[in-house]
């Protein structure tokens, strides 16, 4: 992929160990500006293999991750994109795979909670209540210091039945 017409090489591959820092610092910066959850490190180690980084010349200016909740729905989660390459497909690129790896593994429906849901849409997802995932409300969000006043949307893609692509069983 070119950006902006700079030969710049961009690629999108699951992330190693050697990442999470990077991980690290772009979602503690998006999450001080309050755009996003701050994710600790030790938890971002600990879900490295769910990660996906986008690399522009070798440097990590992006991420995501695709944090399987169940035999059948999986979360997109901690998506961050460097703010100098914002607006140029890596975040769309990220989910994108995000979803590659959700048809392989047989999953139904993806969802993520979001401040952004107009993004969201963009890749196919709609609008939902978060009370059609009980499994992070009752696991996660119930611990998030912003439970009882929580901004985030619901956005949510049946692979299957959004998509018409059928799914790997």
């Amino acid at each position: 992929m070119t950006l902006q017409g700079e030969d710049r090489v961009l690629c999108i591959e699951p992330a190693k160990l050697s990442d999470a820092e990077a991980i690290h610092s772009l979602v503690t910066y998006w999450a001080d500006k309050g755009d996003m959850l701050h994710r600790p490190i030790g938890e971002i180690y600990e879900a490295i293999r769910d990660f996906k980084v986008a690399r522009l010349d070798g440097e990590v200016v992006g991420t995501g991750s695709l944090h399987i909740m169940g035999a059948e729905l999986a979360e997109v989660r901690s998506l961050a994109v460097a703010e100098d390459v914002q607006a140029r497909g890596i975040g769309a690129g990220i989910v994108a795979d995000c979803l590659v790896d959700a048809r392989a593994f047989g999953l139904d429906r993806v969802f993520a909670l979001t401040y952004k849901p107009g993004f969201f849409e963009k890749q196919g997802f709609r609008l939902a209540n978060v009370m059609e995932f009980p499994q992070k409300v009752w696991n996660e969000c119930v611990r998030c210091p912003f439970f009882t006043n929580c901004k985030e949307v619901a956005v949510v893609l049946d692979l299957e039945k959004d998509l018409g692509v059928p799914i790997a069983r």
